[in-house]
């Protein structure tokens, strides 16, 4: 394999353990030049573990990590110098301007100076900051910090960007700025590996890896993921939904249930021959059945299955050991 024709990034068996405590476990993937991947998982599962892992901001207890060809522990140099790392907190100055911080970043790197000005007026007018380059970072809104931490994340040109969780907290329109400009990042290129908590932006990923508990679940594309999907997805609008919850949660042929807004996603084997006896437990309960449906399942939906499955998993292995 050669920084030319391999995958952009590729794990094998990552693992890192602080303490006691294992936050990423015997992790394997690979990702191809020009994929957008995104990481799922709940609080603790170990997204941000794993990208600062990729960055080299840690190193592993153990596995491989290889980035455009180059071996991380070999040479971690020539890896940084092609790879964008955005944390989750990213170090802005306040009290510098939006030039200023960019021209920072470009020290850190070591931008050539006669590179610096053309990037920066390029990143400037492609993030939509060129009328704020005065102002200080402290000054702007939440969504113009985002984007000034990406333009700085970005003054080196690198390869490959890893963003831990860049929209949270953000507000929707800023969020579909910022992924505008992720896409046309990608178009240009770049691969991108980013953690999100938003099902929306997980979906419109290439590739989607479903991490829980340190493990990697599965990883692949997020249409696939969603065919492979076991059971069948009922959604439910009932009222009141306390009683209709009740109800569900009674009833042995509901696999999970989850509440999207006003609906109720139910995930069962077979939608056919439950949503009948459903729809006559609900009724008997005086719980008013507005909507009561098979649909095709949502990533979100995919989501919940996998997470109730992993935990009913870790459950019996926990009984076996103590048994």
């Amino acid at each position: 394999m050669t920084a030319v024709d391999g995958p952009a990034i590729m794990v094998r068996g990552l693992t890192r353990r602080f303490g006691d405590r294992v936050a990423v476990q015997d992790l394997s993937f690979q990702t191809a030049r020009g994929e957008i991947v995104a990481l799922l998982g709940p609080d603790g599962a170990g997204k941000t573990t794993t990208l600062r892992l990729l960055c080299g901001a840690i190193p592993p207890t153990s596995g491989t990590i290889v980035i455009g060809g180059i071996d991380l522990a070999r040479e971690p140099d020539r890896v940084r110098a092609r790879l964008g790392y955005m944390p989750q907190r990213f170090g802005l100055y306040g009290d510098l301007t939006v030039q200023e911080n960019l021209d920072f970043h470009a020290d850190l790197f070591t931008v050539p100076r006669a590179a610096r000005e053309m990037r920066s007026r390029r990143l400037l007018e492609f993030s939509g900051l060129t009328g704020f380059r005065g102002r200080l970072a402290q000054q702007l809104s939440g969504g113009m910090k985002q984007k000034l931490a990406l333009a700085c994340t970005l003054v080196h040109e690198p390869d490959v960007l890893l963003l831990d969780e860049p929209t949270a907290g953000v507000d929707p329109v800023s969020r579909r700025e910022f992924w505008r400009i992720l896409y046309d990042l990608n178009r240009s290129g770049v691969t991108i590996l980013v953690s999100t908590t938003y099902m929306d932006e997980a979906d419109r990923c290439t590739t989607v890896g479903l991490l829980y508990a340190g493990r990697l679940v599965s990883i692949e594309d997020p249409g696939e993921m969603k065919r492979r999907m076991r059971g069948e997805v009922v959604e439910l609008i009932a009222e009141p939904r306390n009683a209709a919850r009740q109800v569900l949660r009674h009833s042995p042929e509901v696999l999970s249930e989850t509440v999207i807004g006003e609906r109720f996603h139910i995930v069962v084997e077979n939608a056919a021959g439950v949503i009948p006896i459903l729809t006559r437990r609900l009724s008997e309960a005086t719980v008013d059945v507005r909507r009561i449906e098979h649909i095709p399942p949502s990533l979100e939906d995919v989501f919940v299955s996998v997470i109730v499955e992993q935990r009913a998993a870790m459950r019996a292995t926990s009984v076996a050991t103590r048994g």
